[in-house]
């Protein structure tokens, strides 16, 4: 219960900053598409520099075993996502933007800051598991619903430059290779701009959008509620699955990570890709609005849940 407050209190923070996000377009001082310039921030410096930053820590055999825990859980919740809305698409009618919405999670924005938080930054390391996973999927699965082709562009992913932070950073961490501490602050410093640069573009996207037309449609609930209470139950048996073939000293603590990544608001690259691709992007940013705020209840929620069943 503790956890939960504590979550909360610090989504509560986060959510503060994206409401003067919300104000700085409202008010005029800057318009909504600004907002693509702190997409570039933290897409080309914040999150590489945290990623690398993340794996700046010794690679005891404990860190080991739980970063291959991490990784197959974020990739089994990945895959019971994926399993879930093929089966569900037909029968519920879900479109592609409704699809990638119950799938994709905005983890990288929404919970590197909450775990160095509750955590510590010494943990933020799980979080690349997720991440790595996701993206991954982002620019096959995902892309391949929002263009319609079935093509996969290796190219972007293996260039994509969240995935060459991820694999210069295993480098380092395999090598025990230590950047300097001149180096070390330089990220520690850009990684902690992750949630206040992530949350004032949520704010952002919101001022341009018409909460009424967003509340007020009845079929936003249905993705919006999947994301963030249905998909999330169901991953509750999965992560006590893999808690009792764990034999790791912190595998609860692991495994809330990768929880803690797969219940936050649907994913904004997802939003940033159908712009790309001419696939209603305004129907993504509705369902992005919608999941962002309604989610400073449901995590906290989910997370109590996680308590009570690992």
């Amino acid at each position: 219960m503790q956890l939960s407050f504590l979550l909360m209190k610090g989504i509560l923070e986060l959510f503060a900053i994206m409401i003067m996000g919300y104000l700085i377009v409202k008010l005029g001082i800057l318009k909504g598409s600004d907002s693509k310039s702190f997409s570039v921030i933290i897409v080309y410096l914040a999150t590489p520099c945290m990623i690398i930053n993340a794996f700046q820590i010794d690679a005891t055999p404990e860190v080991q075993k739980g970063l291959v825990l991490a990784c197959i859980a974020a990739a089994a919740v990945h895959i019971l996502y994926l399993a879930v809305t093929a089966v569900l698409r037909k029968p519920l009618h879900l479109n592609v933007i409704e699809c990638t919405t119950m799938i994709y999670t905005n983890a990288s924005i929404l919970v590197i800051p909450l775990v160095q938080k509750l955590f510590g930054q010494e943990y933020v390391i799980y979080t690349s598991a997720f991440i790595m996973v996701q993206i991954i999927l982002l620019w096959t699965h995902c892309k391949s619903l929002l263009c319609g082709e079935q093509k996969i562009d290796w190219k972007k992913i293996v260039g994509n430059i969240n995935i060459i932070s991820i694999i210069i950073g295993i480098i380092l961490f395999a090598l025990h290779i230590q950047l300097p501490d001149g180096a070390q602050n330089v990220l520690n410093r850009m990684s902690n701009l992750m949630g206040p640069l992530g949350m004032l573009l949520a704010g952002m996207v919101i001022a341009d959008i018409p909460l009424k037309t967003v509340f007020t449609r009845k079929r936003n609930y249905l993705p919006t509620v999947s994301r963030l209470l249905i998909y999330p139950m169901l991953v509750l048996p999965l992560m006590k699955g893999i808690y009792l073939f764990s034999n790791l000293a912190n595998a609860k603590n692991v495994l809330m990570i990768v929880y803690l990544a797969s219940i936050t608001p649907a994913c904004a690259a997802v939003t940033s890709m159908a712009q790309l691709y001419d696939s209603d992007a305004a129907h993504s940013s509705s369902l992005y609005v919608l999941t962002t705020l309604l989610s400073v209840v449901t995590m906290p929620v989910m997370i109590y849940l996680f308590q009570i069943v690992i």
